[in-house]
């Protein structure tokens, strides 16, 4: 015995909506005692910027106290200014006390 299925399927009211997440940025500090060699060595190796954005970034901390490095999705955010701060600190500067390189992320404006 066979059974029928219906040839409508049920209708639904809502729709389905895909929101994208909001962008994050990654925040690169001031560090007085970390070198600036070692500051854009880090952006080198962290993003794969160029020497000339390396240091235009590194610049922009030292004078303004902060610079955005990068904005995107929060899960990569978190991870690269892990990875900024996994670097370690300059180590010709440990002597002086230097401290890793401190990134923070925050919602993009």
């Amino acid at each position: 015995m066979a059974v029928e299925l219906p040839d409508v399927l049920p209708e639904t009211d809502e729709e389905t909506k895909t929101r994208r997440q909001p962008p994050y940025a990654v925040v690169l500090h001031n560090d007085d005692l970390n070198g600036m060699d070692w500051v854009i060595l880090v952006l080198q190796k962290v993003f794969g910027y160029t020497v000339p954005k390396c240091f235009e970034l590194m610049l922009e901390a030292h004078e303004k106290g902060r610079s955005v490095v990068w904005i995107g999705a929060m899960e990569v955010a978190e991870l690269k200014a892990d990875q900024i701060h996994s670097a370690g600190p300059d180590p010709a500067a440990k002597a002086k006390g230097a401290q890793p390189l401190v990134a923070t992320v925050e919602p993009a404006a």
